[in-house]
């Protein structure tokens, strides 16, 4: 029999204030402005927003006692709310928000351990137990869609000029604001997000390009960008860190009064952290990848848009509809997961959207503290903790493979064995798991069953809010976070190694092949006997009994064929011909054009048995390199610019190539033959050949312990006197 699985009430969860409808909080000095949508009587919700204006209070919380700071500068006048048990123990409310930045900072001063949100809508939503878009669905808010078409992609350059803001939204209208007068197109700009009033305002990279050329260009022209709802204009935030799976990466950000900014780029990038299945997160790869892009989509060449502007304004225009068009198909698929996550967590919808999922769960946590008038605990020193397991027992190419995956592994871990924080005192944290992965299992199921592709996709966004949040539980406890317990966090993760290797044992008991163990999944080859799918899946749950109750192992995925390399790199092709690659001895996005081509083709051939024509292509592709035949977008690499790349020695040929470049920023380089990088844009026909046929055989040397004996035939060496010959004229390579 399954234990039960522990709940707590919705207002836990989605907080314990029930107003419906709220689209956007602002707040400010001692008040907090409320944009709220209104229901229609017939049900639904009206386009027409309203403002509510309520008190505000600022607060932080201490851990020292009233006495030693009731007296110090920047305090007099606040007001101390003791809090029941240990740790952060007294709430600090002051009057106004000046009033709160004067009290932190003379606190930092005095190095008092306090917890501080410098976010004033932050602290609004936690004190008052409101949460946005409640009883609301994604398509419920207004959307509007931006991309602009320029000169060049330097908003500081003399020559920078916006030809052309597309512009969209999620109700079917398209405007394209454009001309010859660029302040007449800002000031019409503003006065078309005014009438449309939109909720939220997405595009693409829309943090590293549209909104600072937009903000550059209008300061340069002397236009106020007024495009806040209560008239406040644009403004560019300090530089953050935007956490993308175990990634960090810099972004400025930018604010507009009561709206939301979302970017579809940092959106995909995390949405693809765990697939792995994009070649590229520019918006036209993405599109073709997804099927967005349209039978006669426009491709047009970025360094030639202001040469067609005079020719051929109409397919610039078009080009850039079709940008708009995509971009919100992209946001209908990458957003509603944040977008339902705002609806329990305290935070704008542009924050939830841009923070950890950690801190979300830290937030959910201390508000109910907080609510209930107890203290928060002090964070536990760091501690590492044992990780999960992984193994490779089987390399080469094997077919007809399963996959089986543990169900939510430590979360299911954390529940059956009630593995929680020592200091959840008030034992919050696992009926809020437990009610998160019930909502998540009614949600998927309801998802399964709506006839309407839109309910559907309201369901399914909703449920991959819940699964999110669900699977960084365990993460918070190895975290830096208020609540984190790293001894619960290594129980839970040598109790993930012990079950997932009883599968692996299991699965070769009753006549499989393990291939692959990885944390919570296991690949590898069934017995003979099975079938069909449905034979499959009942043999996975029958494996699966071998686990407590509770925990569920679930047949995740079966294919053809499979291309082990080493752990976690792998190529899976199902029973249609499609491929998954993972990891990036197989893809990486930083490869060159000409190797990522090899591999797809050296894949193909090692999969269907044909070493001679992996030797083909091998041949061909490094003759081609010696020929000068690769174009150099094939020869280009993308490489981010970070601080390390402007101050290392170590990456002195980075740091020159990148010369003007800002942090954060991506050059696309090539190797030159005087061995220095050089700029796509600078190419004069002097690459590096010798370079890139050593480079050919790096990339098919991934293949190495595939292919034995045989790589040494396929894919030789390349020696440096034979191409220094070749490319003289006075000898070959094969």
């Amino acid at each position: 029999m399954e234990p039960p699985i522990p709940t707590v009430s919705a207002s836990k969860l989605f907080g314990f204030d029930p107003t419906p409808g709220v689209v956007a909080v602002e707040a400010s000095n001692a008040e907090a402005r409320l944009t709220c949508a209104l229901a229609r009587e017939s049900g639904g919700w009206s386009e027409k927003r309203e403002f509510r204006t309520v008190p505000f209070r600022p607060w932080l919380l201490v851990g020292e006692a009233v006495e030693s700071i009731r007296d110090l500068p920047g305090l007099r006048g606040a007001s101390f709310e003791p809090l029941d048990g240990d740790g952060l123990r007294i709430r600090v409310r002051f009057s106004t928000w000046t009033g709160f930045l004067t009290g932190r900072d003379a606190l930092r001063e005095r190095g008092v351990p306090m917890l501080v949100y410098s976010s004033p809508e932050k602290q609004f939503l936690m004190d008052s137990g409101i949460t946005l878009f409640k009883e609301m669905d994604f398509d419920s808010t207004i959307r509007m869609q931006v991309d602009l078409e320029t000169t060049g992609l330097k908003w500081g350059d003399p020559t920078a000029q916006i030809l052309l803001i597309a512009v969209g939204d999620n109700r079917g209208h398209a405007w394209g604001v454009g001309g010859r007068d660029e302040r007449a197109l800002l000031r019409e700009f503003v006065e078309l997000v005014a009438s449309v009033d939109p909720d939220i305002i997405e595009g693409h990279n829309l943090f590293g390009f549209d909104l600072p050329y937009l903000h550059a260009r209008a300061a340069a022209l002397g236009v106020s960008l007024t495009l806040g709802r209560d008239g406040s204009t644009l403004r560019l935030m300090p530089e953050r860190h935007l956490p993308v799976g175990g990634m960090t990466r810099s972004v400025r950000t930018a604010r507009i009064w009561g709206r939301h900014l979302l970017d579809t780029l940092p959106a995909v990038q995390r949405w693809d952290v765990g697939r792995g299945e994009l070649v590229s997160h520019a918006l036209k790869s993405v599109a073709q990848h997804f099927s967005f892009a349209p039978p006669d989509r426009v491709y047009l060449d970025r360094s030639r848009i202001f040469e067609l502007w005079d020719i051929d304004p109409e397919r610039v225009r078009t080009y850039a509809a079709q940008d708009i068009e995509e971009t919100r198909r992209l946001a209908e698929l990458v957003l509603p997961t944040e977008f339902y996550q705002a609806q329990m967590v305290p935070e704008s919808y542009q924050a939830v959207a841009l923070g950890g999922t950690g801190e979300k769960i830290n937030s959910l946590l201390i508000r109910d503290y907080l609510h209930r008038g107890c203290a928060v605990p002090l964070p536990q020193p760091p501690s590492a903790s044992p990780g999960g397991y992984t193994e490779i027992r089987r390399t080469g190419v094997l077919r007809r493979v399963i996959k089986a995956d543990v169900e939510s592994l430590y979360p299911s871990i954390m529940l059956h064995d009630r593995i929680r924080p020592a200091s959840d005192h008030l034992d919050v944290f696992l009926p809020m798991l437990g009610e998160l992965t019930r909502r998540r299992l009614d949600a998927k199921s309801r998802s399964r069953s709506e006839v309407m592709a839109s309910d559907r996709n309201r369901w399914d966004g909703i449920q991959a809010s819940f699964k999110i949040l669900i699977n960084s539980f365990y993460g918070y406890l190895g975290a830096p976070f208020h609540f984190n317990d790293h001894r619960a966090a290594a129980r839970v993760t040598t109790k993930g190694q012990e079950l997932v290797k009883r599968l692996a044992a299991e699965l070769e008991r009753t006549g499989s092949e393990v291939i692959e163990i990885d944390t919570d999944g296991v690949y590898f080859v069934g017995p003979e006997s099975l079938s069909s799918e449905a034979d499959e899946q009942a043999y996975v749950a029958e494996v699966g009994r071998v686990l407590p109750a509770g925990i569920r192992l679930a047949h995740d995925g079966r294919y053809a064929a499979m291309l082990s390399l080493k752990v976690k790199n792998y190529v899976l092709e199902d029973y249609h011909g499609r491929r998954i690659f993972k990891g990036a001895s197989l893809r990486s996005r930083s490869d060159e054009g000409f190797g990522r081509k090899f591999m797809e083709i050296a894949v193909d051939a090692i999969l269907r048995g044909e070493p001679e024509r992996l030797a083909a292509v091998y041949r061909d592709t490094q003759e081609a390199l010696l020929s000068g035949n690769v174009s150099i977008d094939d020869l280009c690499r993308r490489e981010r610019v970070t601080e390390k790349t402007l101050a290392s020695p170590q990456r002195r040929k980075s740091r020159d190539a990148a010369r003007g470049a800002a942090v954060g920023d991506t050059i696309t380089v090539y190797h030159r033959s005087d061995g220095t990088l050089g700029l796509r844009d600078a190419y004069a026909n002097d690459e590096d050949r010798w370079h890139y046929v050593e480079k050919l055989h790096k990339f098919a040397s991934r293949f190495e312990e595939v292919l034995g004996a045989d790589f040494a035939i396929a894919c030789p060496k390349p020696v440096r006197r034979m191409v220094e010959a070749r490319l003289s004229g006075q000898g070959t390579l094969f």
